[in-house]
């Protein structure tokens, strides 16, 4: 959520980006009163506001009068270097691995202390999956989380380590447990879970390396509804994909991943 924008002398421009940063996975449609108590503005700059970039396509006003993303943010989101880049190097090989294993695909980069999904192909069976392209979930319940937790600033690992929520009964809110799982998938190059983001769901995933060095700039992910039988096979179909993205991507494709 914005900061205090409200205060005398906030910008035009910062008002603005405070009603768009409202909008966030649990808030995909506000109302007037929500919108400008959530972007901490007064409901009539809220309404002038929001008007304005309605009219720009930045927002879309429905009959209930609900507010919610409009389409133009999309459109020029898709021009950010890691999603012009990264995805449209990775889709050949998300598309192989998908063909392969039969199971949804992740794409992945860590956003700050979360995981943000560049890229999502739905899996053949039915298991749940809360994750869609440009939603943010958690670091530490996620497959793909935990291989970007792991290879992530020690400033962000303390900041993530602080506040382990439970999101299913097996999700792992131990600092000292979690930072066990770290240490092996730094020592195994993978990580998995087991319905730690959702009940019936299972994950593994494994980092993808800039072609140049050893930097982790993403993580390659598949949700399966069980890993015990077929754990080795995914993690070798993922590590062969994670390394032909890698080999193909410059070394200014995945920058974004590493923001702190």
């Amino acid at each position: 959520m914005a900061g205090n924008t409200a205060t005398a002398g906030a910008s035009v421009v910062s008002r603005a980006l405070a009603l768009l940063s409202a909008f966030d996975e649990d808030h995909r449609s506000l109302a007037l009163t929500p919108l400008a108590r959530r972007a901490h503005l007064p409901v009539p700059t809220t309404y002038r506001i929001a008007s304005e970039l309605v009219a720009g396509g930045a927002l879309t006003r429905r009959a209930s009068g609900e507010y919610v993303v409009g389409r133009r943010l999309w459109d020029i989101g898709l021009l950010a270097p890691v999603q012009t880049g990264l995805r449209q190097i990775a889709s050949p090989f998300l598309t192989d691995l998908h063909a392969a294993t039969r199971a949804t695909v992740h794409l992945a980069i860590r956003d700050r202390a979360q995981v943000l999904y560049l890229e999502r192909i739905s899996g053949n069976a039915s298991v749940p999956v809360v994750s869609t392209v440009g939603s943010r979930l958690p670091l530490h319940s996620t497959g793909v989380g935990k291989v970007l937790f792991a290879y992530a600033p020690a400033a962000v690992q303390e900041e993530a380590l602080a506040s382990l929520s439970r999101v299913t009964p097996y999700t792992v809110t131990s600092a000292a447990r979690m930072r066990r799982q770290l240490d092996r998938v730094r020592r195994d190059g993978y990580a998995t879970t087991t319905e730690e983001m959702t009940l019936g769901a299972c994950s593994a995933a494994v980092p993808i390396r800039a072609a140049e060095g050893e930097q982790v700039v993403a993580a390659l992910g598949v949700v399966v509804a069980d890993l015990r039988r077929d754990r080795a096979r995914l993690v070798t179909a993922l590590r062969v994909a994670a390394q032909g993205i890698g080999r193909s991507l410059q070394p200014t494709a995945g920058d974004r991943s590493g923001s702190d």
